[in-house]
């Protein structure tokens, strides 16, 4: 079994890195707009981390972790392509590489 343990719980966790192109935006407020729409949703629909990790000074680039606990590592992937699907299919607009984790 892979995952973390110790004697009282074992758990895993769930990370995606999304590279984001979003190729309409113009200037800094506008890309904060998209990743501020973005996280708010995420964190409200599925109960996970989301932070901005990189290309924070550059218009229509942006790096966002997201990241889940779960108890089963199904779990933690379930999560984690459901988070994936949303994404893609809510900002169609946006170009995304997805990068994903389970530890």
């Amino acid at each position: 079994m892979t995952g973390i343990q110790n004697t009282e719980a074992s758990f895993f966790i769930g990370n995606v890195v999304l590279d984001i192109h979003i190729p309409f935006s113009s200037s800094l407020k506008e890309k904060r707009m998209v990743l501020k729409s973005i996280k708010e949703k995420l964190k409200a629909k599925f109960n996970v981390a989301v932070a901005e990790v990189g290309n924070q000074d550059l218009w229509q680039s942006a790096v966002l972790v997201i990241t889940t606990v779960a108890p089963e590592k199904g779990q933690a992937e379930k999560v984690i392509d459901t988070v994936v699907n949303f994404v893609e299919s809510h900002f169609p607009e946006i170009y995304i590489n997805v990068y994903k984790e389970i530890i």
